[in-house]
């Protein structure tokens, strides 16, 4: 079997990150004896209170991988907590499999700071607090005459997680305020990072980082294949082909590997039900949803040039479906599961009244880095890109974006 190509940076008792150099397909620290996985499960067994993390906006393999792995850290005796910015939105597309306890969505609170007295020279006799408007007081009683201000100090204390596991995120800004309201501690413990994306940035200690993998259910599932079987409930299975299922598009897309398929087949050995899978991401849609794919679909465009079909989602749309912006990812699946001979599938709405935001998927993937090229501070999020333009009239979007990527077309022909 070929070996899986991970990016591996991988230090995770010691910082800043060490790197070694390239032996084969796998990047080793000469000191580590240990292949990747083994050192992610020595880590998950150490762990006490592990923190899974997800993007801002996570894919449906990212979502369920994240389920799979908490509930199997969970059967582990973790204390395993779920946080993503908007997760409440999210995890409602995989209502079907069971959910872990501990999902948030901030992280605020998560380490204690300690205010320290020096009672070498002044014993501390008894200490109160108080709530007063905006503040806490605390008194303390000293054993001889005043206190010195020199003797207090103010100490942050460990964080409540001992270990933290980001799965199907390039970066982490990607992470949003998860990320940007808690930086410290993506320094001050071990940062796992799983994904199969080749602009994933590598900031993680251990970076399970698998370009040739079809999901990041699949790095999982062989990454922990080798734990004790009984930490594998029919739960864990069922969420684990759900990624792959989610990623593959039901094994229809290029990225299925025969390596998916048999592991798709080991999962179904152990009780994970592919057709109550297929059933629920497939067949089985939200009634707001199916209303606002109706309305999408009643105005869509076709552009023969870029093999482009696009739509302009109003906010009468959303209101009268009673959807959300959140929605337009799922709507364009569907709409890519109906227009097989286009290449890309892009719908755009209203952010403000002079910025219109574009959301863009394409068959193939590769078929994104036209948009990339041209709306630079884009973001890619699995396989869906989005951006932002600023615009006087609303309704000449569509023409101005498809005239920049025509332009593009034409500059990259003539080099």
């Amino acid at each position: 079997m070929t070996a899986p190509f991970f990016f591996a940076t991988v230090d995770y008792q010691s910082f800043p990150l060490i790197s070694g150099p390239v032996l084969g397909r796998i990047h080793f620290i000469h000191t580590m004896s240990l292949t990747l996985s083994q050192q992610f499960q020595d880590l998950l067994k150490k762990t006490v209170s592990p923190l899974i993390i997800l993007s801002s906006y996570p894919s449906r393999d990212a979502l369920a991988s994240a389920f799979a792995l908490t509930l199997f850290l969970k059967n582990n005796g973790k204390v395993a907590t779920l946080a993503s910015e908007h997760i409440d939105i999210h995890k409602d597309m995989l209502s079907f499999l069971e959910q872990p306890e501990n999902i948030i969505t901030s992280i605020a609170g998560a380490r204690d700071f300690v205010l320290a007295f020096n009672t070498s020279r002044n014993k501390i006799l008894g200490v109160r607090t108080e709530n007063a408007t905006n503040e806490i007081r605390i008194y303390l009683t000293p054993e001889n005459g005043s206190i010195d201000p020199r003797d207090f100090s103010f100490i942050p204390a460990k964080f409540k997680f001992d270990l933290a596991i980001v799965i199907g995120s390039p970066d982490k800004e990607h992470l949003g305020k998860i990320y940007e309201e808690n930086p410290d501690i993506f320094y001050e413990i071990p940062i796992v990072n799983i994904d199969n994306h080749p602009e994933n940035e590598l900031f993680g200690q251990i970076n399970l980082v698998d370009i040739t993998a079809s999901s990041n259910a699949e790095i999982l599932a062989e990454t922990l294949e080798s734990a004790d079987s009984k930490f594998f409930t029919e739960a864990v299975n069922e969420s684990l082909l759900t990624g792959i299922i989610s990623a593959t598009e039901s094994f229809q897309r290029r990225n299925t590997t025969p390596k998916a398929l048999k592991l798709a087949s080991r999962l179904m050995d152990k009780g994970a039900d592919q057709q109550k899978i297929i059933r629920f991401l497939y067949k089985t849609q939200p009634l707001h949803l199916l209303k606002l794919w109706g309305r999408v679909m009643a105005q869509v465009k076709w552009n023969e040039e870029l093999k482009l079909i696009w739509a302009f989602v109003t906010i009468e749309d959303l209101v009268q479906s009673r959807a959300r912006v959140e929605d337009l990812p799922d709507v364009l699946e569907k709409i890519k599961s109906n227009y097989s001979s286009a290449q890309l599938y892009m719908v755009l709405h209203l952010e403000t009244n002079v910025l219109v935001r574009g959301v863009v998927k394409a068959h193939p993937n590769e078929a994104l880095t036209l948009f990339a090229k041209q709306f630079k501070e884009g973001t890619l999020q699995g396989d869906t890109f989005s951006f932002t333009l600023s615009v006087t009239a609303p309704e000449e979007a569509g023409d101005i974006i498809i005239n920049r990527l025509q332009d593009t077309i034409v500059h990259t022909e003539n080099l």
